[in-house]
């Protein structure tokens, strides 16, 4: 069915539900149902009187029924159209910037949709909607709003007059089912010869990053990492909107930090939540991103015997990763001298992994390094190349071919595989 077939009867539905005068009474379930019904009376009464419409009816299949009823639900006691596109497990990505245009990703690619807003009003009214179900308010004076749907879906808004547009949403999806190496490998992101050396820089407590640029998949890979954490250990998940999906660790504690008040009071940022972590006696400590003062409380607490904590950040290389690091250090203390600064990093940060995404939209692990100390002649921080990505020659501008090697070079720091008792070669 085209997507105008289907917005067409989407429309007439919502009409005919609309002619239910105690509708207001029903349960979501009973309307639900309701909904399901009245679609299957359509396709029985179009192969009696419209035989053309009939066969196009009758072709679809469970899962565009399924949408499409989602979809005049949602019309009718959820988001709208917004709720009709969630209800697609496909899409990852979603930016509607107006009530006119909306875009979203389905397997790393951008799409627009045919769909719209009927006017700023309702998008406005479908905003506010779930911003206030999540306690939130936005308005003129707090045009910009940080918050998650019910499914744990991260929400930015920014409204009038930040935004000239309109009403500017823009969602970022998490799957139902937490990540998994497993599933990395079958992707071609990593190979299962380089899972296992991070399955054992985990256990052995290794303090990791993860850099990569937006949409590598950092949150991801993060989520895939911290499944290696062994199950008996406390873990303090720090974030500025929850997204980490750490399955089967019983002593864990999730925090997220707090926007200002309309009255600009009353934010929890992550260098307080680091803070207080400290003082909940974490074994390890995951922070989602660093992008701030709180990167000087983060090495600390690593350089402090918090080994094992894992974190992301933005950067365009690994050389980029420190760099940023060391800006972000200055902004909470300036007082430090570069070369402190430094010193500070290569003594807390162990591994840095690095994610691109290629230019066929797929997304892979590009480096792996150990950080192995700081060079006081030059001045610099040392890396040593355990995993790089090689394209191999089935490469083409379209399609990306290749895999992530082991370099010649050989792990330096091992100190704390041994003292994990590893004796394996990494």
């Amino acid at each position: 069915m085209t997507e105008q077939s289907r917005n067409k009867l989407i429309g007439e539905l919502k009409a005919e539900m609309q002619n239910h005068a105690d509708l207001t009474n029903f349960s979501n379930k009973q309307l639900r149902t309701l909904v399901t019904e009245t679609l299957d009376e359509k396709i029985s009464q179009a192969k009696i009187t419209r035989p053309d419409a009939y066969f196009e009816l009758i072709s679809l299949n469970y899962k565009e029924k399924k949408l499409i009823a989602e979809s005049v639900y949602e019309s009718i006691r959820g988001l709208g159209v917004l709720g009709k596109i969630i209800s697609d497990p496909d899409v990852t990505e979603i930016m509607i910037n107006g009530y006119k245009d909306i875009f979203i990703e389905k397997s790393g690619r951008l799409f627009r949709l045919d769909s719209q807003f009927e006017s700023h009003g309702e998008l406005e009214v479908i905003i506010t909607k779930f911003v206030s179900r999540a306690g939130r308010a936005v308005n003129e004076s707090e045009p910009i709003v940080d918050t998650r749907l019910e499914d744990g879906s991260r929400v930015n808004v920014v409204m009038p007059p930040v935004s000239l547009s309109g009403p500017i949403v823009t969602i970022r999806r998490f799957p139902k089912d937490p990540m998994t190496i497993d599933t990395l490998i079958s992707l071609g992101s990593l190979t299962r010869d380089a899972a296992e050396v991070l399955r054992l820089l985990v256990t052995a407590k290794y303090n990791i990053f993860v850099s990569g640029g937006t949409g590598s998949g950092k949150t991801t890979f993060l989520n895939a990492l911290s499944n290696y954490i062994p199950k008996d250990e406390r873990i303090i998940t720090i974030e500025d909107s929850a997204e980490l999906q750490i399955i089967n660790i019983d002593n864990l504690v999730r925090l997220e930090t707090r926007n200002p008040g309309a009255d600009g009071k009353g934010a929890i940022t992550i260098r307080d939540l680091i803070r207080s972590a400290l003082r909940m006696r974490p074994e390890r400590i995951v922070v989602g991103e660093v992008r701030g003062a709180e990167a000087l409380d983060m090495l600390q607490a690593m350089n402090t015997g918090h080994d094992g904590s894992l974190s992301t950040g933005h950067a365009n290389s690994t050389h980029d990763m420190l760099s940023r690091l060391e800006t972000m250090v200055l902004q909470g203390s300036e007082g430090l001298s570069l070369e402190a600064i430094r010193l500070q990093i290569a003594s807390a940060v162990d591994i840095i992994i690095h994610l691109s995404r290629m230019r066929d939209k797929s997304r892979k692990t590009t480096q792996i390094v150990e950080v192995i100390g700081y060079d006081n002649e030059k001045r610099r921080i040392i890396l040593n190349t355990l995993y790089e990505f090689r394209e191999s020659d089935d490469s083409t501008k379209n399609v990306v071919a290749g895999k992530l090697t082991r370099t010649s070079n050989p792990m330096i720091n091992t100190q704390k595989l041994i003292v994990a008792g590893i004796d394996k070669i990494v």
